[in-house]
């Protein structure tokens, strides 16, 4: 089974309790203010007018010139691209999000997990994930598009870029051989709609299109993304009120006498003493968070939302730090 966030079930068939804060995803939890649907977005097929609207809306968004497909989230970018190419040799920039890898797999890639970006050049197909997840490893624009030139295919998963427009290399998606991945879920908070898209080539855009068949992604989500999408004033306030959330909660972190690793603006990324320990503790005060198989002391955790999110968290941080002052 693949080992994900957002597994809040199991932490309630665990620990029981109705009353959860679910931190163990990157998704925004103060969500663009969705506002009414039209009656064509559940009643007719998405129509090609609506679709094309969406598009210009992402294009505005990234200024970019690349041809862009909408998708049924960035996972289903994911699967899809693999199958551009025949099966080779990828590599992975790692450890990241594990969904890249397993797509490989099963397209018969024989895939490569790497800790250095230049360890990537040679490869038929390789993934960068920038920002990355978990840990925020975050390569400037130019570096990315120097190893563009040095792989068969580079797959740029920019999933957690919306706050940090300068990293992204969208602008430059309609190269030969680049392909761009957007998450529209996870900043805006939305991530239920399943809404992402691929940028690239009018040819490979074209290609992964006849793949995804029609009708690739539903009439709420494309009414919400044309909107969301060229709001920018709600984007520019959140994400410096995201930057400010992740300050809080490094607060928070740091009094347990945990060390931070790294983040982005939509989670952080601890080094504790136990990652199961420290887990268990904040799911005691009904707060969930993630852990790795990989690793034996990373938590990372989401940012809360409303206040009475932070105030159940710090609770719990306090809860945990008392528990270990105990130990000692």
């Amino acid at each position: 089974m693949r080992d994900h966030g957002g597994n809040l079930d199991a932490a309630r068939v665990r620990y029981g309790g109705d009353r959860w804060v679910d931190l163990s995803t990157g998704i925004n939890r103060l969500p663009w203010p969705m506002p009414p649907l039209p009656d064509w977005a559940l009643t007719a097929l998405p129509p090609a007018p609506a679709l094309a609207a969406l598009v210009a809306a992402a294009r505005g968004a990234w200024q970019t010139p690349a041809a862009i497909l909408p998708l049924a989230g960035a996972q289903a970018a994911i699967q899809l691209v693999p199958r551009l190419d025949p099966p080779g040799r990828a590599r992975v920039l790692g450890p990241t999000y594990n969904e890249h890898a397993a797509a490989l797999r099963a397209c018969g890639w024989q895939v490569e997990e790497v800790d250095r970006p230049q360890a990537l050049a040679g490869a038929g197909l390789a993934v960068i994930v920038n920002p990355n997840n978990p840990d925020g490893r975050a390569l400037p624009r130019e570096a990315v598009l120097a190893l563009a030139g040095q792989v068969g295919r580079l797959v740029v998963d920019e999933s957690f870029a919306d706050p940090v427009p300068q990293l992204s290399v969208a602008a430059e998606a309609g190269a030969s051989g680049l392909i761009v991945l957007r998450s529209f879920g996870k900043f805006y908070g939305l991530a239920g709609l399943r809404l992402g898209f691929a940028l690239g080539s009018g040819e490979d855009i074209a290609r992964l299109a006849e793949m995804a068949g029609p009708w690739p992604v539903s009439g709420p989500a494309i009414h919400a993304g044309t909107l969301a999408l060229a709001d920018r004033a709600w984007a520019h306030a959140t994400t410096a009120r995201l930057a400010a959330d992740g300050r809080r909660m490094d607060a928070l972190a740091a009094r347990t006498g945990w060390q931070l690793v790294g983040g982005t603006h939509l989670f952080r990324l601890y080094d504790a003493p136990s990652a199961e320990g420290a887990q268990d503790g904040l799911a005691r005060g009904g707060v969930w968070s993630r852990i790795f198989p990989w690793s034996s002391n990373l938590i990372r955790l989401g940012l809360p939302g409303p206040e009475a999110e932070w105030r159940q968290v710090a609770a719990a941080f306090e809860a945990l730090s008392a528990g270990q002052g105990q130990q000692g």
